[in-house]
């Protein structure tokens, strides 16, 4: 299973992964409003990293800076959730086409942990453990893919994907998440470039066929 904190990772790092999970679980409820002071306490890392956490956290549109009146928590609007699928769809396809034709051996073990880890959270019922498992996916197709600029852009969307499906879906949705996902993995670790893309693509409309019923809700 992908830990919560990497030890090696530098403390931003650190302090990074774990706002953002608080954020996608929403043990940072959507529109609330905290500070500095509570988040260091929280995490219990140094107001330096979590300071820099924060500002990533806000520039990915997840938390707010409000001068003198603390830091908040992005509102869920539910409508959102498509207009999150739809920016996300085409770098999502381009990701995993490159990363079929680029897949070296660091990227590929992490690719097969995170397979085994959706899996082992699906045996469970574990929502946490995939949503971990998720994260970890999301980072080897990020190094596989070799293309920083389109992992850059998809980064913050599929953080703002991950607290979508946990707020409207999570309850019944982690089996069929969990197939789609381990599908494109296959893809990619088989080299087919053709069937990652194609993958990709069918999880995106699951996605959006998620997003479309949560609005009509």
């Amino acid at each position: 299973m992908p830990s919560e904190q990497i030890p090696s990772e530098p403390a931003a790092a650190r302090a990074y992964r774990a706002l953002e999970r608080l954020i996608v679980t929403l043990d940072l409820a959507p529109g609330s409003v905290t500070t500095e002071t509570a988040l260091v306490e929280r995490i219990g890392l140094g107001r330096t990293p979590v300071r820099e956490a924060i500002q990533r956290l806000s520039w990915e549109g997840l938390m707010e800076i409000r001068p003198r009146a603390g830091i908040a928590v992005a509102a869920l609007h539910v409508g959102d959730w498509r207009k999150v699928i739809d920016a996300r769809r085409g770098v999502e396809i381009l990701l995993a086409r490159q990363a079929a034709r680029n897949v070296a051996n660091e990227a590929a073990e992490q690719f097969r942990e995170a397979a085994l880890a959706m899996q082992r959270a699906v045996i469970n019922g574990n929502v946490i453990f995939f949503l971990e498992a998720d994260k970890a996916l999301d980072e080897a197709m990020a190094l596989a893919a070799e293309n920083p600029y389109a992992s850059r852009l998809a980064a913050p969307l599929q953080t703002h994907s991950r607290r979508f499906w946990f707020r409207y879906k999570s309850d019944t949705g982690l089996t069929e998440a969990a197939e789609h996902h381990v599908g494109i993995i296959k893809a990619i670790l088989d080299r087919d470039e053709e069937a990652a893309g194609k993958e990709a693509k069918r999880l995106m409309a699951l996605l959006r066929s998620h997003a479309e019923a949560a609005v009509r809700r």
